[in-house]
């Protein structure tokens, strides 16, 4: 914690009894997660909450600190950016345990989708006072994750992005444009609760969360408490329209476009046909192995503290 913390962030009211704990991605916006936890920690306790911190030495400890604080009662804070906040909202996922979510990474989408506050005095005030809302999460090879599921050149965007030294937008840019230009279509098959589509592209996002990619509104009629999934598949095309496509992220105008594809279903396979190829898989800003995935929905899995 900083020597000399910024002035404290006066009391979002009576306190309702909550305990809280932060678990903390140390490396997940450097100061900046120190810049939000110091003041919203401080207001919590100045309301009367008790408040733990807990720093992570990686994602399967940072679950194991979540699911130790859940079995005590507290509500666990997820601070850092999607990585760290789909792992603890994985680890509760299923259970009677409330999320609350300190948005402090590159991207915080999952947030975004959500509605939650940046601010410490906003997050004050939704912790103290707001109560949980069921939401849905998505089991991805068995493992819960809550915003995405994608296989292509976005998954590949996101290797790039996590092995640049940029920060924020700067580096889910770079990692695109590098991505984009050594881009060779593949070949999917995509299996939507049991119907088989062929599809030749650049990408297949299975959404539970409407954004992705810091900001990037890939499925912009997605809901998180549909039960449902939107799958976009983006065809193939030459490579100036996949740049005109990018930029329409932005707003979502990109369903739009004919080689725009968006289904919905409960459970999506997606699967790499061109022989001797493979490709990672993303899901929460993560990459945690190669296609062939499964994404099931798991409807209203999970309990989180976030504006209705």
């Amino acid at each position: 914690m900083s020597a000399n913390p910024p002035a404290a962030v006066p009391p979002a009211g009576p306190a309702p009894g909550r305990a809280f704990t932060a678990v903390v991605n140390p490396s997940a916006g450097g100061s900046a997660a120190t810049a939000i936890l110091v003041p919203l920690a401080r207001a919590l306790r100045e309301a009367g909450a008790e408040v733990a911190v807990e720093y992570s030495r990686d994602l399967a400890h940072a679950a194991a600190l979540a699911r130790d604080a859940a079995g005590r009662g507290h509500v666990v804070l997820g601070v850092g950016g999607d990585g760290m906040v789909g792992c603890v909202g994985g680890a509760l996922a299923g259970t009677e345990a409330v999320l609350g979510i300190v948005p402090a990474g590159r991207g915080n989408d999952f947030a975004r989708q959500l509605g939650v506050p940046s601010d410490p005095a906003g997050l004050a005030a939704l912790f103290l006072e707001g109560e949980p809302r069921a939401v849905d999460a998505v089991e991805a090879n068995g493992v819960p994750v809550l915003g995405s599921v994608y296989a292509g050149v976005d998954a590949v965007a996101n290797r790039n992005a996590n092995r640049t030294r940029l920060r924020g937008s700067a580096a889910y840019t770079v990692g695109a444009l590098r991505a984009v230009l050594a881009w060779r279509p593949a070949d999917y098959r995509i299996t939507v609760d049991g119907a088989v589509l062929d599809r030749r592209g650049y990408t297949v996002v299975a959404a539970n969360s409407g954004f992705y990619g810091f900001g990037r509104h890939i499925a912009p009629g997605a809901r998180v408490d549909d039960g449902l999934l939107d799958v976009v598949v983006i065809r193939d095309a030459p490579r100036l329209l996949f740049f005109a496509v990018m930029r329409e992220l932005s707003d979502g105008s990109h369903v739009r476009r004919p080689q725009v594809e968006v289904l919905r279903g409960r459970e999506v396979r997606i699967e790499l046909l061109t022989p001797g190829r493979t490709l990672p898989y993303g899901a929460d800003g993560e990459l945690p192995g190669e296609l062939p995935v499964t994404a099931r929905i798991m409807p209203g899995a999970l309990r989180v503290l976030a504006p209705r």
